[in-house]
């Protein structure tokens, strides 16, 4: 829904630093200003970078994978009159025309969204588990290129960073051991000369006086530490009292690796993320199981599955059409039994199929998809089609027994009153709904919307194509009496007995 807020992530090349990461978000707010036309932003927050090591703070709802990138969040004053689909569209074309190397994507801005969407930031979710990650990227290369030919797909990219810059170092164990030394010795001094010793060894000293605890840490300032070559001059400790230089026991040489591992069930994958525009989700879904099926023969051990929003729609879904069905079926049975006859259910649930039918055909003309409130307003539809097709045979069962000729013509004279004034006294309480009037009004507009379409050819279908199904399925038959004892005359046992005799 629209709810007059967006958050959107930045993600500059894997490895930049954070000042540049800040003016280029900056840069971002400002033409995100622009594109408003100004006066418009009630507030707008942005986190650059990582987490601090030492930050006492959980603050895992702004998680970021590195310098390179920034979360904003940006709420308009309210009556700004900005379509936040068509507002993204514009950010996007300035962002690709103004900021080259730069990519963005929406996520969920409010809480609403945030829980909706399953923890996930984007609507659509690809992973790719293999045995190796070589494999992984393999494939994952495939799918990211046709999904980047879907045109209603935006933002596709690569949840974590798959190169980032890192130094490879190797060192001689043999050299270490003539020196008294280990591979963890030289680690620890390595560590604490690029980060800390606070990784390595923690320590803490207790003021006794004031009871706080400081912890104590040693590590090289970053303004001496400036370049990769800084690295060969590391000192290392001896057990020989010489003094030991990273140089005289290591070489390195700089690369690429993954800025982050994911795993599922101890098994590594990559994941690819996108957002929608103006499409289903539903239809999205379709579209990408076909881009996996057509990636060729998976390998051995290797899955592509859609988990997030994917994986709950498609559980949701199923088990709301299994709903309707079985509803479907209980108000057959809950008939039968009320009527005592199959031919009369029958007539009456007849008029299901068009309910749905104006259902689905309004939510079209509207531009509205299938979604969970949809669906409750078919069904609220079909409850309240049904109750005035239960009227209607009501009284005309009540006709057929007085032997009137014509009860059909009877029962809708006698019933048509309140099937009009319960439709349109519906569809009168709906239409504010249906407008989306309010905050939030577009998550249940399409409940309206589908209530209202459903009442319109229930109302049809009740005064004009039941009757007349009813008229051809029962029509002036004898109402027979349903009785179990075969001494009772009107029973048909009594007469069947009579005829064996």
């Amino acid at each position: 829904m629209d709810a007059g807020q967006f958050q959107v992530r930045l993600r500059l090349k894997e490895g930049t630093r954070i000042e540049r990461t800040e003016q280029s978000t900056k840069q971002l707010l400002h033409l995100i200003d622009s594109i408003s036309g100004g006066n418009k932003i009630a507030i707008s927050s942005a986190y650059v970078g990582l987490v601090g090591s030492s930050y006492p703070v959980s603050v895992i709802h702004l998680w970021t994978s590195g310098p390179e990138e920034a979360l904003l969040k940006v709420k308009f004053i309210s009556g700004a009159g900005i379509h936040l689909d068509d507002f993204k569209e514009k950010v996007r074309q300035l962002v690709s025309a103004k900021m080259p190397g730069s990519h963005i994507s929406f996520e969920p801005a409010d809480l609403v969204e945030q829980v909706m969407s399953q923890g996930t930031g984007t609507p659509i979710q690809v992973q790719v588990l293999g045995k190796s990650l070589a494999q992984d990227r393999e494939f994952g290369k495939k799918i990211v290129e046709q999904l980047k030919k879907l045109p209603y797909l935006r933002d596709v990219a690569y949840s974590a960073p798959q190169g980032y810059p890192a130094m490879k170092i190797e060192f001689d164990r043999v050299k270490l051991g003539q020196l008294g030394l280990t591979v963890e010795d030289a680690g620890k001094s390595l560590a604490a000369a690029t980060s800390s010793s606070r990784f390595t060894q923690p320590n803490y000293w207790v003021d006794k006086a004031a009871g706080t605890a400081y912890q104590v840490q040693v590590q090289i300032p970053e303004l001496t530490m400036n370049d990769p070559g800084q690295v060969d001059n590391i000192l290392l400790n001896s057990n020989n009292g010489k003094q030991v230089y990273m140089r005289d026991v290591a070489t390195w040489k700089m690369g690429n690796t993954e800025g982050e591992f994911d795993r599922l069930n101890q098994k590594r994958f990559i994941t690819i993320t996108a957002n929608l525009q103006g499409k289903a989700l539903g239809s999205a879904i379709n579209d990408i199981d076909k881009i996996i099926s057509n990636t060729g023969k998976l390998p051995e051990g290797m899955k592509i599955q859609q988990p997030g929003q994917a994986e709950v729609f498609l559980q949701t879904f199923s088990e709301l059409q299994n709903g309707i069905l079985l509803a479907i079926v209980v108000i057959f049975l809950l008939l039968a039994v009320n009527f005592q006859s199959f031919r009369l259910s029958l007539v009456i649930i007849a008029v299901i199929p068009g309910i749905l039918a104006g259902s689905l055909l309004l939510l079209w003309i509207c531009g509205k998809t299938l979604n969970i409130q949809s669906y409750m307003g078919c069904i609220m539809a079909v409850g309240v089609a049904v109750a005035n097709a239960i009227l209607f045979v009501t009284q005309a069962e009540n006709h057929r027994r007085e032997k009137l000729s014509e009860p059909y013509l009877q029962g809708i004279k006698d019933r048509i009153r309140p099937i009009l004034m319960t439709s349109l006294a519906m569809i009168a309480g709906m239409i504010p709904m249906a407008f989306g009037l309010g905050e939030g009004g577009d998550q249940t507009s399409p409940l309206g919307t589908a209530v209202i379409g459903g009442l319109i050819f229930s109302m049809f279908s009740s005064l004009i194509v039941l009757p007349l199904i009813y008229q051809s399925s029962i029509g002036n038959r004898p109402v027979p009496v349903i009785s179990l004892d075969p001494d009772d005359p009107a029973s048909k046992y009594h007469l069947l007995t009579e005829n064996q005799s």
